[in-house]
């Protein structure tokens, strides 16, 4: 029982690390790119 619950744990980590390198690393390159967009291409940032 303590093994499976370990795993378990384990298992929960690698998905909360996973999504949150996600945000991490995606919030902030839709944010540069859509700067790049208006900057380059004149097009609004809420688009």
């Amino acid at each position: 029982m303590e093994i499976g619950s370990i795993f378990i744990m384990i298992l929960y980590a690698i998905i909360g690390g996973v999504s949150t390198l996600a945000m991490v690393f995606g919030i902030p390159a839709v944010v540069v790119w859509k700067i790049y967009r208006k900057v380059k291409y004149n097009i609004p940032i809420t688009c």
